[in-house]
């Protein structure tokens, strides 16, 4: 019988899993428009920026298998947007559809709630990704725009679904003092 997942911080030596989650998703999805998997390497440095700014990347695992992945980064770097974050999520191929990326979403949710952010903002791309609208519908983002034929992958042109939810207080009031640390942008 299989454990039930579970939801932790990720660490470096997750990083291999990471890249070969991510690189399927490279070669045959468009949820990114990165059309060259990145290395090992490349993955370590995008990890290692993201955690050392203190932003979450939390991996789902089951019997100590890495299934997938979800962090926040900057929606853009200017002070003003500090407190709005950007979600990723990734799942293995042969692990979607069973819970995993709302289980991720959700904690990736909730930890930029208790960082202080405001807004959490997703760029699913292609609008015919009914996976990542849907799963991202169903935890509370609303569409609140496409941008049509920006991304030229596998010959075709891509738009990209912007997708908010508002987080904690959101939009109510005028949060005091600096507010969470300053995102780290990751392609």
């Amino acid at each position: 019988m299989t454990s039930t997942p579970n939801v932790r911080d990720a660490r470096i030596e997750d990083v291999p899993a990471f890249q070969w989650i991510y690189e399927h998703h490279v070669r045959h999805g468009v949820g990114t428009f990165e059309e060259e998997p990145p290395d090992v390497a490349e993955l370590e440095g995008r990890f290692r920026a993201i955690t050392g700014a203190g932003l979450p990347w939390l991996v789902a695992e089951r019997d100590g298998v890495v299934l997938g992945y979800a962090y926040g980064s900057a929606y853009h770097v200017r002070s003003a947007y500090r407190f709005t974050i950007q979600d990723s999520v990734y799942i293995a191929e042969e692990a979607r559809g069973q819970g995993l990326g709302r289980l991720l979403l959700q904690a990736l949710i909730d930890r930029c709630v208790e960082q202080g952010y405001r807004q959490m903002v997703a760029l699913v791309g292609g609008s015919e990704n009914a996976g990542s609208i849907g799963l991202h519908a169903a935890l509370g983002f609303r569409t609140c725009g496409v941008v049509e034929a920006v991304g030229l992958k596998f010959g075709r042109w891509l738009d990209v679904v912007m997708m908010q939810k508002d987080l904690g207080a959101g939009r109510s009031d005028i949060p005091q003092g600096a507010g969470p640390s300053q995102p780290v942008a990751v392609r």
